[in-house]
């Protein structure tokens, strides 16, 4: 699932007293994302380049460069890259905590321990589903 996947954490939950955590995300093309999902906090996706794919409670629609997509906490969601071109977004988490999650995915991929605030608890997204990409769009 995160093989074509990059991420680097921007800010912690220790630089906002947890209320906060910003992360940027890298996805290649055709990465078909997480599966869908729903957790205890909300996310905001604001795409930088490329265009990915949204689900937010049976809702998809595409998000380009500009655009901002909102998964509010109980909402099942997941997102994908079905295009040709690579895709980056950040990623607005309220309350933080979830960026350890990131930072642990960081860790195992570049193959150093993580950082210690990654050790932390974090919280935890139930999958009430299959990702929405790992296909072409119309394939």
């Amino acid at each position: 699932m995160y093989a074509d996947f990059r991420s680097k954490v921007l800010l912690r939950s220790e630089q906002s007293d947890g209320q906060v955590a910003i992360v940027e995300g890298a996805a290649a093309p055709h990465w078909e994302g997480p599966p869908l999902h729903h957790h205890d906090f909300d996310e905001g996706f604001y795409v930088l380049e490329g265009e990915l794919i949204f689900e937010v409670d049976g809702e998809r629609r595409t998000a380009r460069p500009g655009d901002f997509a909102f998964a509010p906490r109980g909402s099942h969601h997941a997102l994908a890259n079905q295009s040709d071109a690579p895709a980056r977004y950040v990623l607005v988490i309220t309350p933080a905590g979830f960026e350890r999650y990131f930072d642990r995915i960081t860790a195992e991929q570049t193959g150093v321990d993580p950082p210690p605030e990654a050790l932390k608890p974090h919280p935890r997204s139930t999958v009430v589903g299959p990702p929405i990409g790992g296909h072409r769009a119309g394939a």
